[in-house]
């Protein structure tokens, strides 16, 4: 508003409080255009002020005059030498003149006068040149023709300060005629950026350097507030994946994580959250057949819920099971639970203590135990007693045991690294079911689960079981407030179950999806069941570390991941 000192002695910028202003005019255009002429330059990381202004003309005195100016030029052209230099200018001009009357006349358009102008802001003489030839190099390939501003510096310097401003001493030379409908063409707000009021910051748009924030929970905007987080190894999931993670708890958001690599424990501990390893060393259990009360599902009983998601856990365990199979172990589920007295019958999930309807605890319910024995009693479950050992007496006994777990805290990270390649598929499951019921506890509040390495749920190696609770998960989430988050590097393994159909349906029920670098491999893969396009597919591919192509709704932006020194203490 008020500068402390303003140096004008160069012809060729403005120095303003030790920032360099030079300017740009935009004299011609090509006749014809099909885009957005300023779509190029605005994509630009250049520090610049652009200043559009539009007269509209008198709709009567402007045919008038276009009539008087065909007459005239008519004539030169019949009785005019046809060898003259600017014939071809001359008959351009008059076609030109014509369209414009028939459009006003006919189609009722109205004449402007459009004059563009470009202040350009430079930290340095040089950075001025640098910047002045780079500009001028976009818009003279879009067609247009430009002249720099010198010895006009401080006029195109108001001109392009938002106070109306439009100096005589440049109206002549920009000056030029545009249509009603031709205003389109230079709409200026078509840069693809994201700007939501109460989001958080992800990072900067790659082209133009501004802000991106989003707030994947605004109902208004998205459809639901799920993400697909997918990349290579190193490429930098994990570190945006913390970094949400870290950003969310600031909003006091409830998050939990999934996490078969150990790769989150150090933020939970800085976060003061709670780390529950599932493993042999470790003394936390969690019982799988436990039901709580907050599992029940909409028009289902609490035990019905229940069987419904064991068929799930029981299907990694025992592989595909037909349908008299799948009967005869239900079966064997409805009969350990009523021996700890649970029916189907809701009540009997409730007991009177001094007077007061408790909901049972993980002591009155059943463990994989009384399983083995039920199973150990009847011939035709033999097959899964014998599945079962390593779960009572073997390698995973530490699932045979009563939940006693704390599970009141902001941010609950499962660490099941312990398990091993084989065993992770039980452990991510097991979490996974005890997180959806926390989620479903409270439709007002917001929360959020985070899936690493969800392939191995969805993939070839799980079932469609297992795959169809996940897909639930994500179709279902945002009723209760929630965001489900996808992440994995091996895409390809993600769309290996069922011809791809699950990875599918998680791909297109994440209004978010933010695509670090992958291979090749991988890329076509993703190609098949993303709208990406081949230019994206290409960027994909080059993508640095820290870079990402983020789908968010209808945007496709190109973003570069940003974090303080302090964000990067707390992750790393």
């Amino acid at each position: 508003m008020a500068p402390s000192y303003i140096n004008n002695k160069n012809p060729k910028y403005l120095e303003i409080d030790g920032k360099f202003y030079s300017g740009i005019l935009i004299i011609d255009y090509y006749r014809e255009y099909s885009d957005i002429i300023f779509k190029n330059l605005i994509n630009t990381n250049v520090n610049m002020n652009i200043s559009m202004f539009y007269e509209k003309q008198d709709t009567y005195k402007t045919i008038k005059d276009l009539t008087y100016f065909i007459g005239n030029v008519g004539v030169d052209l019949k009785s005019g030498n046809q060898n003259r230099e600017d014939i071809d200018i001359a008959a351009y001009t008059y076609n030109d003149a014509k369209y414009i009357r028939k459009e006003m006349q006919v189609n009722n358009e109205e004449l402007y006068f459009l004059y563009t102008y470009i202040n350009i802001i430079s930290e340095n003489e040089k950075e001025v040149d640098r910047n002045l030839n780079k500009i001028e190099g976009i818009l003279q390939a879009c067609g247009m023709m430009t002249k720099k501003a010198n010895f006009r510096e401080e006029q195109i310097y108001f001109s392009c300060l938002p106070l109306m401003i439009n100096n005589k001493d440049i109206k002549g030379i920009s000056r030029r005629n545009i249509l009603g409908n031709g205003l389109i063409s230079t709409y200026p707000f078509i840069s693809s950026s994201i700007y939501d009021e109460d989001g958080i910051f992800v990072g900067t748009n790659i082209y133009n350097n501004s802000m991106i924030l989003v707030d994947r929970f605004n109902k208004e905007k998205y459809k639901n507030a799920n993400m697909c987080i997918f990349g290579t190894s190193g490429a930098g999931k994990s570190f945006y994946t913390k970094l949400l993670i870290l950003r969310y708890r600031i909003y006091g958001l409830e998050q939990y994580i999934i996490d078969p690599e150990r790769e989150y424990t150090k933020i939970c501990e800085s976060l003061d959250g709670i780390c529950i390893k599932l493993g042999s060393t470790s003394n936390s259990y969690i019982n799988i057949l436990d039901i709580r009360e907050d599992s029940i599902e909409e028009e289902k009983g609490f035990l019905t819920t229940k069987i419904g998601k064991l068929r799930g856990f029981f299907s990694l365990v025992f592989g595909d099971l037909d349908e008299e199979n799948v009967a005869i172990l239900e079966e064997k589920l409805i009969e350990i639970y009523k021996e700890k007295g649970i029916t189907f019958d809701d009540e009997s999930l409730y007991k009177i203590i001094n007077n007061n309807r408790i909901f049972k605890k993980s002591k009155d319910m059943p463990i994989l135990e009384d399983l083995y024995n039920a199973c150990g009693k009847d011939e035709k479950t033999i097959f899964f007693k014998r599945k079962l050992y390593p779960f009572i007496f073997g390698s995973l006994k530490f699932l045979n045991n009563y939940t006693n777990v704390e599970l009141e805290n902001k941010i609950i990270v499962a660490d099941i690294y312990e398990l091993g390649e084989e065993n992770l598929k039980y452990g991510m499951y097991i979490f996974t079911d005890l997180f959806w019921d926390k989620i479903k506890k409270d439709r007002n509040k917001n929360k959020a689960i985070y899936l690493d390495e969800i392939w191995r749920l969805i993939g070839v190696t799980s079932n469609k079981f297992v795959a169809s609770f996940i897909y639930k998960i994500f179709k279902t989430i945002r009723k209760y407030g929630g965001s489900a988050v996808a992440i994995t590097q091996d895409v390809s393994d993600l769309f290996s179950l069922d011809n791809g159909a699950y990875g599918k349906s998680i791909l297109n029920n994440s209004s978010i999806k933010s695509f670090f670098s992958l291979e090749e491999e991988n890329i076509l893969v993703l190609e098949q069941y993303a709208n990406i396009s081949e230019k994206e597919k290409i960027e994909i591919k080059s993508l640095k570390r820290g870079e990402s192509l983020m789908f968010i709704g209808d945007n496709h932006i190109l973003a570069r991941i940003e974090s303080s020194e302090e964000e990067r203490k707390v992750i790393s």
